[in-house]
């Protein structure tokens, strides 16, 4: 039997909130966005590349984004020594590239397991609380958030035209 991506019913985004329940769930938000672009594909479909010469495909997408959301929460903000899902020094493209179909229903299980830990991980941490990121600069989990929001709307973007490539679906 095939795996299809599964549906997903997408948390809304606050009307009115505190500061972290806006930023946490403005991220949760986008999250699922991009879920709910993946929802009801197969694997071949999640990794077509339909933007030639581009080789962004969705499936690419989540794999990056897994990867992206361990290293600003549990190995930039916290220190964790852990390795990346995906990319590598020697291949830093591939959470995009080396897709196997196959692999889809295990990329989305990291995914999901990587935003748990990563949310459980900053649960009880301050968005004033600071950390050394690239290039000497100190940043706080605050300016993670609102990078990662950032991130995901960009990239949702990029799933809403794969997705409409793919087999016409749009909005969500």
């Amino acid at each position: 039997m095939t795996w299809i991506a599964p549906s997903i019913e997408r948390r809304e985004f606050p009307d009115a909130a505190g500061e972290r329940e806006m930023l946490q769930r403005w991220l949760d938000f986008h999250r699922d966005t991009l879920l709910t672009k993946c929802a009801g594909l197969t694997g071949e479909q999640l990794v077509q590349a339909s933007s030639p010469p581009s080789t962004l495909t969705l499936l690419g997408l989540v794999r990056h984004m897994t990867d992206v959301e361990r290293t600003w929460f549990r190995v930039r903000f916290l220190g964790a020594d852990l390795g990346d899902h995906y990319f590598t020094e020697d291949h830093p493209d591939a959470d995009f590239d080396d897709l196997d179909p196959a692999a889809a229903e295990h990329a989305f299980a990291a995914f999901r397991a990587e935003i748990a830990a990563c949310d459980k991980a900053v649960a009880d941490r301050g968005l004033d609380e600071t950390f050394q990121g690239s290039r000497g600069r100190t940043l706080n989990l605050r300016w993670i958030y609102v990078h990662m929001i950032e991130e995901y709307a960009r990239h949702n973007g990029h799933a809403d035209l794969l997705r409409e490539r793919i087999d016409g679906a749009t909005g969500g």
